[in-house]
């Protein structure tokens, strides 16, 4: 089978080809510059589809008779975990950012623009959107504000099946804590195949991360507010992109934390391991929500090849259940995987209805 795979982040586009049961990756960069450029993520398409296509003609691959194309999933209404055909219902709600914009919702368009000149069939695997949390979960302390689930949901899943297949047993039969620590950090307690409790990073949820707040204490967000140091969009920019370790230090580059830290500069030790303690404590408590009954945590993401932060965050939770590292991202990887379970019959293509009940048949 070939299979185009194609993961649209904020200033690249990562590419997979998958042929004859070898997978090659590659990432289109796009400078910073230029992406700034456009007013938001979709006038972003024609400019991204025309570097690809470039990159498909250098790479003489363009011409392969592709069996699908598979795009990273966007910020769509909530659904359930699994494989989505991509229809006009979907590639609408992408267009329109129902539930944010963010560089991913140009995954499933771009996949559809390629899969339908070559009369095949495109679409997204485990949108970050996906939601099985329990009622419990969702429940914030304040009626009319819900707790959301928006998390890196498709790296989670890639390395929670990974690490089933290495313990020889069933994702569905395991209880795993996921975390996914790069520029945002998400925790997710997989309940025998379902995430039922996970934080939102993208919005102000959980620890804080090299860019992004986290939760922050209420009270002094309103004062912020009160004095007008920032306008409210301001502080959402503020907790998505310059929070964290960004607004500790002014960077969001943990190799450089971590070598100030060794060098001796206290502050950024301080701010390396106070993300370390929320990560460890975030960890903790989705223990505590599977009742203590976990059979693995599982460190994944760009930040998963520091040694620092690995070992700070085992040391504290290792009591708990074995640790196991998987470094980086998985998400072309997982991308093709799931086009092939649909291809091969052993999975179902779900469709998107837009929200409705249909999604979660």
């Amino acid at each position: 089978m070939n299979i185009l795979a194609i993961d649209p982040g904020s200033t690249s586009t990562k590419v997979g080809v998958w042929r004859a049961g070898k997978l090659v990756k590659a990432s289109i960069e796009h400078p910073r510059g230029e992406i700034e450029s456009f007013h938001s993520v979709m006038e972003q398409l024609d400019y991204r589809m025309e570097r690809l296509a470039r990159y498909l003609r250098e790479n003489d691959v363009d011409r392969l008779p592709w069996d699908a194309v598979v795009g990273r999933g966007g910020l769509v209404r909530p659904v359930p975990s699994g494989v989505y055909l991509v229809e006009e219902p979907l590639i609408k709600d992408l267009k329109d950012g129902v539930s944010g914009e963010h560089a991913a919702n140009l995954g499933g368009v771009m996949a559809h623009a390629v899969a339908a000149s070559k009369g095949v069939p495109a679409y997204v695997v485990d949108p970050p959107v996906i939601d099985e949390m329990w009622p419990v979960a969702r429940l914030s302390g304040m009626a009319g504000i819900e707790r959301r689930s928006m998390f890196h949901a498709l790296n989670q899943k890639a390395v929670a099946r990974d690490v089933a297949r290495e313990l020889g047993r069933d994702y569905a039969e395991l209880n795993l804590i996921v975390v996914h620590m790069g520029g945002g950090i998400t925790a997710g307690a997989h309940r025998k195949g379902l995430v039922v409790d996970v934080n939102n990073g993208l919005n102000g949820d959980g620890p804080f991360s090299p860019e992004r707040t986290g939760g922050l204490p209420v009270v002094g967000v309103l004062e912020l507010v009160e004095r007008g140091a920032f306008t409210t969009g301001e502080l959402k920019g503020i907790v998505a992109r310059r929070g964290g370790v960004y607004s500790y230090l002014n960077t969001v580059d943990m190799r450089e934390v971590e070598a100030r830290a060794q060098g001796g500069d206290a502050e950024a030790s301080l701010v390396q391991e106070a993300m370390i303690y929320q990560i460890a404590k975030e960890i903790g408590g989705l223990a505590a929500a599977l009742s203590g009954a976990v059979d693995g945590i599982v460190l994944t993401g760009g930040l998963a090849f520091g040694a620092a932060v690995v070992e700070g965050v085992r040391e504290r939770v290792g009591f708990i259940a074995p640790v196991f590292v998987r470094p980086g991202e998985f998400e072309i990887e997982a991308l093709v995987d799931g086009a092939l379970r649909v291809l091969s019959g052993t999975e179902a293509a779900r469709r998107y209805a837009g929200g409705t009940d249909e999604d979660r048949g």
